[in-house]
């Protein structure tokens, strides 16, 4: 037991025994300064010096722009320019997905797959009741400037009746009507007997939204214009237009066929909505 003890005590002695360390000029041999240390100072002293280097260094990478500079790090702009893109990306997708509702709901309308709503007409005309001695129905000043200006934009509308018809449409193909439009048999069209490869036209200016096959109506063209106005051209052998594309008035976008389940001999089955409801093409357009 002796031994580890007098071994214990000489290390202590060792990292306690004080040295001096002077600094001396050294052409006169003048002391400029000194210093009283041992061991076990030195030891702690460079223990704390060094980690706080490397705190601090640690905290000089990663608070400041000294960091881009160090391999595997991302810079500043990078960074910003990838949320950037992050976020028109999901913007981008966004309105991808708006406009696919559109289309759908488009496509739902024009091939009649529209569901039926029943509505209890009761409680439609309770929740409508209104109090008529609580509601203000003098004219307003706002009222009055509102109405016409309404009134003038509506002045100009093409489609408010046949008789107020501005805007020109150009028929779509050359041939004989073999079947009018009908509301109350759900024919929202003309078919209009043609020869078969028969030019078919646009019949305004306007940007193709659906170009597509169909099983029950073949080839499918749907061109939308000016004033919420779609002109929808069904039947057609060949289409010469894609969607996204720009076609002027009277530009040939398809040929006429006898393609589809529905389709009986050459002809195109013509349709005019506005506003997302069918109109009479023949009030628009002089097809003889």
């Amino acid at each position: 037991m002796a031994k580890p003890e007098k071994r214990t005590k000489k290390i202590k002695k060792k990292l306690l025994h004080k040295y001096r360390l002077v600094v001396l000029n050294e052409d006169t041999f003048e002391e400029r300064f000194s210093f009283k240390l041992n061991r076990l100072n030195v030891f702690v002293f460079s223990t704390i010096f060094a980690v706080i280097l490397i705190a601090g260094t640690t905290l000089l990478i990663a608070f400041t722009p000294l960091r881009e500079y160090i391999p595997g790090y991302s810079s500043t702009r990078l960074k910003k320019r990838a949320t950037d893109l992050t976020y028109r990306t999901d913007s981008l997708e966004q309105e991808l997905a708006v406009i696919e509702k559109y289309i759908a709901s488009i496509r739902k309308v024009l091939t009649g797959d529209v569901s039926t709503v029943d509505f209890n007409k009761d409680s439609i005309i309770e929740a409508a009741q209104v109090d008529a001695s609580a509601v203000d129905l003098s004219i307003s000043e706002e009222d009055s400037l509102l109405r016409e200006k309404v009134a003038q934009e509506d002045k100009y509308n093409p489609l408010t009746t046949p008789s107020e018809v501005r805007l020109t449409l150009f028929p779509p193909v050359k041939g004989t009507i073999s079947s009018e439009y009908d509301l109350k048999s759900k024919h929202y069209a003309v078919d209009i007997v043609t020869v078969k490869d028969a030019p078919v036209k646009a019949v305004a200016d306007g940007t193709v939204i659906f170009a597509e096959w169909t099983a029950e109506t073949g080839y499918v063209m749907i061109l939308e214009h000016p004033n919420n106005l779609l002109s929808v051209y069904k039947h057609n052998a060949s289409l010469n237009k894609e969607q996204g594309e720009r076609v002027k008035a009277g530009e040939v976008i398809s040929t006429a066929g006898n393609t589809g389940a529905l389709s009986t001999g050459p002809h195109l089955h013509f349709e005019l909505w506005s506003d997302g409801y069918p109109i009479n093409p023949t009030n628009f357009i002089d097809f003889e």
